[in-house]
């Protein structure tokens, strides 16, 4: 899973009958400091997000797979809210990579 932050709303007049009731956003894939990485994409929602919120999605196959029940032709799909995070200093997370090493 990846980080996302949902940026917009996209709205569809003609779409594959799979999609229909599914929510869809532009999505800024973020890296765990919340900064962006690429450019935005387009994402179904699987799970009720909205505007403004940091998410989980998923890509390729597994996207597809994001709404329980149903297989959707997506290649991104918004599948977690995240409620809150931590990560450690990076000094932190250095010492622990080396120490993995051994």
């Amino acid at each position: 899973m990846k980080l996302g932050k949902v940026i917009g709303k996209v709205w569809a007049t003609q779409k594959d009958p799979q999609l229909k009731g599914i929510k869809m956003y532009v999505m800024q894939p973020i890296n765990e400091e919340y900064e962006p990485m690429g450019a935005p994409i387009i994402a179904a929602d699987g799970v009720g997000s909205g505007e403004g919120e940091i998410v989980f999605w998923v890509s390729s196959r597994e996207a597809t797979l994001g709404i329980p029940g149903r297989i959707i032709p997506s290649d991104a799909t918004i599948v977690g809210i995240l409620d809150s995070s931590y990560t450690a200093p990076r000094e932190e997370i250095e010492n622990a990579k080396k120490s993995w090493k051994r």
